[in-house]
Formats: structure tokens, sequence, C-alpha cells
């Protein structure tokens, strides 16, 4: 069975630090880029950053850019995104990815996370 399973989330405070993980099984997780999504209340699914199958990374997000890193892990078959100084707008449901094909914009999603969520405040 294929599963992407998100865990480290929960709350923080403004300027604060959080590492999620993503852990993959039942397919070959070195042969996919990975990527990050969120998604807030009330909006829709909006792609962060995205690395590839050889650790280049390819930021969507400006906003992100200089906060969020994303790294993977092929022995562990996992992908992470460190969070810091976080902001209220930051607050989401975050999702990782298995891309399709490549880190290109617009590239269809392949496999999805359940979700885990993210709460910024004081």
């Amino acid at each position: 069975e294929v599963q992407l399973v998100e865990s480290g989330g929960g709350l923080v405070q403004p300027g604060g630090s959080l590492r999620l993980s993503c852990a993959a099984s039942g397919f070959t997780f070195s042969n996919y880029p990975m990527s990050w999504v969120r998604q807030a209340p009330g909006k829709g699914r909006v792609g962060l950053l995205c690395i590839s199958t050889n650790d280049a990374i390819s930021y969507y997000l400006n906003s992100v850019k200089g906060r969020f890193t994303i790294s993977r892990d092929n022995a562990k078959n996992t992908v992470y995104l460190q969070m810091n100084s976080l902001k209220p707008e930051d607050a989401a449901v975050y999702y990782c990815a298995a891309q399709r094909h490549n880190c290109r914009g617009g590239d269809a999603v392949d496999k999805w996370g359940q979700g885990t969520l993210i709460t910024v405040s004081s």
C-alpha cells in the first residue's frame, strides 16, 4: 500500500520553528521528486517547495524562501520540511506530495499525504 505519513505538526508561537517529517512506504521513494503543499482554512492548496531526486530545491512560493527548507533521506524514505521564523499566515494543513515527473511548477502530484496541521499563535 502506498503511503505518505506526515508528522511534527502542532502549535507554535510566531517566530518559532518546526520540522515536519513525511515517511513514505509502498513505492520507490528515491525515484520521486517530493514537495510540500499547504492549505489554509477556506483557501486552496498552494505548493511551497520541492526537492528533486538529486537534491535540487525549487521554491514555488516566495514568501517561504529564506525561512523554509526541504531535505530528504532516501535511506529512511523520508522528506523533511524545516520551518523557521513562522508567521500567523503560515498556519495551514501541510501536505507532502510525490511529484509525478519533476519539480517544475504545474507538474502533477502522484501521491498525497493526509496532512498535518500547523497553528501559529501566541
